[in-house]
């Protein structure tokens, strides 16, 4: 069985941004509908010592875009500055990523096959083939920080459950 960059990389990203839109969607109508402020959320996290969703939400679209802009550019660039987003500017992030995401062609992204990703960061580098990268590293951050994201909401009382999280199936035929 052989699998393309583009369905192991792209494919992957929609599937679970266009989930996490609706999961925004579910969870500002919560918000309403309970009468909690949703910039509340924006500030929560799972534990003290963790990020808030804010950071999870803006990390997952890193961990997409970024990751693709890294394969086609040979570096990682950590993102250090980002932009205090409220609610409604995190639902647009996801919007943006996927539109953004949907713009590229699967010959583009197949097109990165065997090149190479260096990631440096606070004194150590890494070099990455760009499968390595992106199922080593991009992969499981995306997933962590959709999880978390997620995990973030369901933990308010937000009603979301597993198939919110998973989204469209991408099913034979």
């Amino acid at each position: 069985m052989s699998i393309s960059l583009y369905e192991a990389s792209v494919g992957n990203y929609l599937q679970i941004l266009n989930a996490m839109t609706g999961v925004l969607a579910k969870g500002r109508l919560w918000c309403a509908e309970s009468g909690v402020d949703a910039e509340t959320l924006v500030e929560t996290a799972l534990y003290p010592d963790m990020r808030p969703f804010r950071f999870q939400v803006q990390s997952a679209a890193f961990h997409s875009l970024g990751a693709v802009e890294a394969m086609r550019s040979g570096v990682l660039n950590l993102v250090t500055d980002r932009p205090a987003h409220d609610y409604a500017g995190l639902e647009a992030l996801v919007a943006e990523t996927r539109d953004a995401l949907s713009a590229l062609t699967p010959e583009s992204i197949d097109a990165l096959a065997g090149r190479e990703v260096v990631f440096e960061a606070r004194g150590m580098r890494r070099l990455f083939s760009t499968e390595g990268f992106l199922l080593s590293f991009s992969l499981p951050n995306f997933y962590f920080h959709a999880t978390t994201a997620y995990g973030i909401l369901r933990s308010r009382g937000v009603p979301i459950g597993k198939i919110d999280y998973m989204g469209q199936l991408r099913l034979k035929g």
